[in-house]
């Protein structure tokens, strides 16, 4: 049981109270002027989803839906398909055809992530995602896909000769190759990362 305040104490009470408010006066302002002022967010925020390509610019998603068992909100929706030689999206047999991530459900936990056994799936710091319709929060792959790097390929196209799905989990691609390229040169013609892609692979020979 707490004891009780003389006299002197309960006059003097309100004055205490008042000492927090008053000290607090006379600290720097920490507000932060969002949207005008953006603080950066700390290199690992959980923020929006990214699915990563390798560096000839195939997918690393294999569509095994392991992200979408593991997250405990369902906000991911994923249906694999098999590659064919015509339409070879991701190193080995199968890649993800349809991947969703729904963000009026997903809780930003990472779980996802630790999921992923290709490191696929990654999250970005990017966290303005509000939208004015529900049908928008929910992100499409071609939302969700990294954007091409330098020299990548667009897929589809085959793998680098001579490697199988092993070669590309141990990071021992590290870029596209000049059949790649004459591939899609003779399917797609126009296909915008031809120039780049060639110079790239040209230049590693």
């Amino acid at each position: 049981m707490l004891p009780r305040k003389g006299a002197v104490g309960r006059i003097f009470a309100p004055a205490a109270g008042f000492g927090v408010t008053l000290s607090s006066m006379f600290r720097p302002t920490v507000t932060e002027q969002y949207p005008f002022e953006k603080v950066p967010t700390k290199p690992r925020y959980h923020g929006r989803h990214q699915l990563n390509r390798y560096p000839d610019g195939l997918e690393k998603c294999i569509g095994c839906e392991l992200c979408a068992w593991a997250c405990p909100a369902d906000a991911i929706y994923v249906e694999g398909a098999d590659n064919t030689p015509e339409a070879q999206f991701s190193p080995g047999e199968r890649y993800g055809r349809v991947y969703q991530i729904n963000y009026l459900r997903c809780i930003f936990c990472g779980l996802c992530i630790e999921a992923c056994p290709t490191r696929a799936l990654t999250m970005t710091n990017d966290y303005e995602l509000a939208g004015p319709t529900r049908r928008g929060m929910i992100y499409e792959k071609a939302d969700l896909l990294a954007p091409m790097g330098e020299g990548m390929l667009a897929a589809p196209h085959p793998m680098v000769p001579g490697t199988e799905d092993l070669e590309y989990y141990r990071g021992e691609i590290t870029g596209p190759v000049i059949e790649q390229v004459d591939w899609v040169a003779q399917w797609r013609p126009e296909d915008p990362t031809l120039d780049a892609a060639r110079n790239r692979a040209e230049g590693a020979r």
